[in-house]
């Protein structure tokens, strides 16, 4: 069994491979051309495994070295740093750290989304990507407004109308660009059985649910509901010390998507369910209101939870409650998942 670490940069990699004896056969830096790359790994017949940190262009590395039948790991980039620090980093050095680390088993792995899952997730990126800058062209409008105290863009001298103009036709151009995407990614998306059963939760809209069954993409990586809110964002981590409880806020640890994701459907679940609403308000007298909605977002995460693992429909109750209002069999949802 070969084994070969491969630290990844945008122009060239360098690669370090080890044989089953643990010694180190070759290292070598190649430009990041597939042919090159292909003839180095055949020139290593038999069993062959790699890894290389989850940076974001080892798409095309995976799919390479899947046709080769080389079994790919992904190495999860800040805990990696924390098990393998060192005074002197180098290219080569690290190279050849991951190499050891994963012939030793010891390599702290991060997820490798399905192939076929990429391009939907990437274009629910996108358009969130899209929708922040519509937002920020609108809010740069408003801003112009609150400059001069007026309340319409007529009133400005025409310096500033031009101004306000340009960010407008930019959001008509977005506008246009957001509903390209969504047309091209419904259809795809939006019949999987997952994201119908999604479709009943309070709170969760039709790219809500895409959102969340793309960067779920395997609910089964996570043991238990503990894990997969923590993934979430939606609790705070710890800082304890000498017998002293700290709970640490904003971190950056776990998907920023699935929080954005669930944040939104809390704050729709709050709006139109009496029920949540009324366990959010109680909240909100006891703690602060941004820390009420958290609280509502992770139980509508442990009840996404529940309804993937389990493959059932949603009960239709909150925290033990029955909710008084369901949504309507009409599409996108199905009276059925599998119908």
């Amino acid at each position: 069994m070969f084994t070969t670490g491969i630290d990844q940069h945008k122009r060239d990699s360098v690669f370090t491979t080890y044989d089953g004896a643990g010694q180190r056969v070759r290292q070598v830096r190649l430009a990041n051309r597939p042919a090159a790359i292909a003839r180095y790994f055949a020139a290593f017949p038999g069993p062959h495994q790699a890894v290389v940190e989850s940076t974001g262009h080892w798409y095309w590395l995976s799919d390479l070295l899947r046709a080769q039948g080389i079994d790919l790991q992904l190495a999860h980039a800040k805990a990696l740093k924390a098990i393998a620090y060192a005074k002197v980093k180098t290219d080569p050095i690290d190279s050849d750290l991951l190499a050891v680390l994963r012939q030793a088993g010891l390599i702290p792995q991060a997820h490798m989304i399905a192939p076929e899952l990429r391009g939907p997730r990437d274009l629910l990126r996108t358009r969130l990507r899209l929708v922040t800058k519509s937002t920020s062209c609108r809010n740069s409008v408003h801003r112009l407004l609150e400059k001069f105290n007026v309340p319409t863009v007529e009133q400005l001298s025409p310096i500033y109308q031009l101004q306000a103009a340009c960010h407008t036709e930019q959001r008509v151009l977005l506008a246009g660009q957001i509903h390209r995407l969504e047309q091209e990614l419904n259809p795809a998306v939006l019949p999987t059985a997952a994201v119908q059963r999604l479709l009943w939760i309070p709170g969760i809209g039709k790219l809500n649910a895409c959102t969340i069954a793309l960067e779920i993409d395997d609910i089964a990586r996570f043991p238990t509901v503990k894990r997969f809110v923590s993934y979430c964002r939606l609790v705070p981590g710890a800082d304890n010390s000498g017998g002293r409880t700290r709970h640490r806020s904003g971190s950056k640890d776990g998907n920023r998507y699935l929080k954005i994701a669930f944040s939104h459907a809390a704050i729709r679940a709050i709006q139109y369910y009496p029920e949540i609403r009324t366990f959010y308000r109680w909240l909100a007298r006891r703690k602060n209101p941004k820390v009420a909605r958290t609280i509502v977002a992770k139980e509508l995460a442990r009840i996404v939870y529940q309804v993937l693992t389990t493959n059932t429909a949603f009960n239709g109750t909150f925290r033990g409650v029955v909710l008084s209002r369901t949504k309507q069999s009409q599409w996108p949802r199905r009276a059925s998942p599998d119908a």
